[in-house]
């Protein structure tokens, strides 16, 4: 069965809690589980995870958390939502630390689950330090994140002997410019995965292009990765702000800069030949 969220999209009160008169009485202390739920589809969760899910009093969830996941939390467990989206958060961060405190304070245990990995760009370390802090006890488990499952779905491999040999992650938010050395990262000879920057695409193709990266280096454009509506836009650095207006692009989305990405249609092309001899055979 399907979870139905409570109070979906509804500022949560910092004191909410679960409705338990016993819960205020309870001398034991709560636990917090920071849960990475990877970046969508629910077969990639871990054991740890789902366990941990299913073992809340009351489970808070963010934006990147797919359908999929939340259809299972159990039916009977509130879950809130407390997810941000661009100049839309649910909750301030510091009324969420304190709610996660509150609640675990209660006796309650708590999972505050996440997209990806909470320690990748998901504000997971400051969360802990607050509940650390307060002398609650928590404990982060892992997720997969975002830029290594969509772009294995996506059949781009991060590294490749002979082509990168390594892979570095950069946020694309900011509140004004993004704080980055452009021209370390365009000599870097790394692939480059670019978290929540669609809006920064075109500031994302001209710093680099001015670091000395060059026009015809591989771009991919990974939407709603690892779900049943993924999209994989393929275009280069000079053209790619271009093709994220073309293809009305939306978030969740990567940005995978780098000659990896050039990999994706050889892998396929093997596939359309295996193909081919298994229908010839």
């Amino acid at each position: 069965m399907k979870h139905t969220a409570t109070n979906t999209k509804a500022a949560i009160p910092i004191n909410s809690r679960v409705n338990d008169p016993q819960a205020a009485l309870n001398a034991r202390s709560g636990k917090v589980w920071l849960v990475g739920a990877g970046p969508g589809d629910a077969e990639l969760l871990t054991v740890k995870a789902l366990r941990a899910i299913n073992s809340a009093d009351i489970i808070f969830y963010d934006q990147l958390v797919s359908e999929e996941i939340c259809a299972l939390f159990p039916k009977n467990t509130p879950a809130l939502y407390v997810g941000k989206v661009k100049n839309n958060h649910s909750i301030p961060q510091e009324d969420l630390n304190l709610l996660l405190v509150n609640q675990a304070q209660l006796g309650l245990n708590v999972c505050r689950i996440k997209g990806g990995d909470p320690f990748v760009f998901g504000r997971g370390g400051e969360e802990l330090l607050a509940l650390r802090r307060a002398g609650v006890e928590a404990e982060v488990i892992p997720g997969i994140t975002s830029a290594s499952g969509c772009s294995t779905y996506a059949d781009i491999p991060l590294t490749h002997r002979g082509i990168a040999q390594g892979c570095t992650f950069v946020t694309g938010h900011a509140e004004k410019t993004l704080d980055v050395n452009w021209s370390a990262l365009a000599q870097l000879n790394h692939t480059l995965v670019f978290y929540m920057g669609l809006t920064r695409a075109g500031d994302i193709s001209a710093n680099l292009l001015a670091g000395g990266l060059a026009a015809d280096t591989p771009v991919a454009i990974i939407e709603n990765g690892c779900r049943k509506d993924q999209r994989d836009i393929i275009s280069d650095l000079k053209n790619f702000p271009e093709a994220v207006l073309r293809e009305h692009v939306k978030s969740p989305a990567l940005i995978i800069v780098g000659h990896v990405v050039s990999l994706k249609e050889q892998l396929q092309v093997e596939v359309w030949m295996q193909e081919a001899k298994r229908m010839t055979a």
